[in-house]
């Protein structure tokens, strides 16, 4: 397993859609473990593959109970709105008020290509948002309701 640099604003990959992985593979086995390491060593609670320069829809995260790991993730169902704060790996210094769904339903494979289901609500639920915003390269930057610049 390896710490990659994590990608920052102004990179195209970040704007870009990232691709639907076909076939999950020990290439695919180890983007996730290599993303896992980086967002731990980081600081994080969740990182997109497109953060670490792959374009590849592969997410994975952990708001305190333990890593999740999603792959071609699709959010099925939303309800609610909340405004909270929010920060990104790829933007240092940087923070907005964001507006998400206070619950979703997200679908996603595993790491064995096992389709699975997470209901979530508040801090995971944005997460899962925030993160599979940047497959499609949306940024929290772009929906924030106000940004602010940390000194």
């Amino acid at each position: 397993m390896a710490v990659f640099q994590v990608v920052k604003v102004g990179e195209n990959i970040l704007r870009d859609k990232a691709m639907e992985i076909k076939k999950i593979n020990s290439n695919i086995h180890k983007l996730l473990d290599n993303m896992a390491e980086t967002m731990y060593a980081a600081k994080g609670v969740g990182l997109a593959a497109p953060q670490i320069g792959v374009s590849k829809r592969a997410v994975v995260l952990d708001a305190g109970d333990g890593l999740i790991e999603l792959i071609n993730p699709v959010i099925i169902e939303k309800s609610g709105k909340v405004v909270d704060r929010e920060g990104c790996l790829s933007i240092p210094n940087v923070t907005g008020d964001v507006e998400r769904a206070k619950r979703v339903v997200v679908e996603a494979l595993d790491r064995n290509g096992v389709l699975k289901r997470y209901e979530a609500e508040d801090l995971l639920a944005r997460i899962f948002q925030h993160e599979i915003d940047h497959l499609d390269g949306i940024l929290f930057i772009d929906i924030a309701q106000k940004i602010y610049k940390d000194e």
